[in-house]
């Protein structure tokens, strides 16, 4: 049996659609799904059993999952939290994003099964230290918004518990792709742009208020959601890694340049309008990251990722537009 938490948001959808497409569905999805749209990204896929997550965490706390489970627990793939990086309600995140992960990693460390993790490269804070996945800098990051800190709590946890080598801990940069309709306000500029496009046929991005980078001229690692949950599945396969891992194409992008590839994969013309950034997030937006993926290929990870417009095309024309979610096409 296979945990999969957060398993029917962008990310997880994605892995256990990896895993169905391996011909497995031993899988315990655990998700919260309220009042969104989330459903339908399970739809499509195929999984043994599903638990809200708050029923999941009483299992967890009054020992009953086990039972639960039916079969031997092989691993926990946790992706399930908070993610909204400009949540302000401190004690949420801790007890989500810290807490939470920590009793599912001693749960998976007592039944013997591979814990891998989402961890974030929010974790970086401004990139002073750069974007380095060794351990060694853990102590020294500074995250600039509670979200990063929640998830750096739980990697310094890891380390003080001598788990590090054990588990693996995934820092996600900005992964786009099919299944993030309910993702609201944190829905990639992709998904964003392909509905004010439709609506508009322009486009608004933030200025720059830094002398050294141009409007629009921000940058980011873009990563396709079908080369996130790749790389995930590879730690499933070799167990003997163990430790902090970037997830990034390794390499950078404009916001310019991701707005061009929509426009072009939806066969229209350029037109982007520059507003100001919001003052509430000025001081605390990162003008550049980039992931280091050296250690990550060390382990064995040699699968080219999507190009940008590749991905980006990929995700317009055969999801967007269509209106399909991932697992449609199995």
């Amino acid at each position: 049996m296979i945990i999969v938490t957060g398993g029917a948001g962008l990310i997880g959808s994605a892995v256990v659609h990896g895993l169905n497409r391996r011909g497995h569905d031993t899988i315990m999805v655990v998700d919260h799904l309220g009042l969104t749209e989330k459903w339908r990204n399970l739809a499509p896929l195929k999984f043994r059993d599903y638990l809200e997550k708050d029923a999941f965490e009483k299992l967890l706390d009054s020992g009953e999952l086990p039972s639960r489970l039916g079969a031997p627990l092989d691993a926990v793939i946790h992706l399930g939290a908070c993610s909204s990086t400009t949540e302000r309600d401190a004690t949420y995140l801790i007890r989500n994003n810290f807490e939470y992960s920590r009793k599912l990693a001693l749960f998976a460390r007592e039944q013997g099964a591979r814990f891998i993790h989402a961890s974030s490269a929010a974790t970086y804070g401004n990139g002073e230290l750069g974007f380095s996945d060794d351990e060694a800098l853990l102590p020294r990051l500074r995250p600039m918004n509670m979200y990063g800190y929640s998830k750096q709590l739980f990697d310094l946890w890891a380390m003080r518990e001598g788990m590090l080598d054990s588990i693996v801990g995934l820092k996600y940069y900005n992964v786009f792709g099919p299944n993030e309709q309910h993702k609201g306000e944190m829905r990639s500029l992709v998904q964003k742009a392909f509905e004010q496009i439709s609506a508009t046929g322009s486009l608004k991005l933030f200025k720059s208020h830094r002398p050294d980078y141009g409007d629009g001229e921000q940058v980011r690692d873009f990563v396709y959601v079908k080369d996130a949950a790749a790389m995930t599945l590879h730690f499933l396969d070799n167990r003997e890694a163990g430790g902090i891992y970037n997830v990034g194409g390794g390499s950078t992008a404009s916001w310019n340049r991701l707005a061009a590839a929509v426009f072009s994969a939806m066969d229209r013309p350029c037109a982007i309008e520059y507003i100001d950034m919001p003052e509430s997030i000025r001081t605390t937006y990162q003008y550049h990251t980039c992931a280091e993926t050296e250690k990550i290929h060390a382990t064995g990870y040699t699968a080219q990722p999507w190009s940008l417009e590749a991905a980006v095309s990929d995700y317009i024309r055969n999801y967007l537009i269509p209106n399909r979610h991932l697992g449609d096409e199995s």
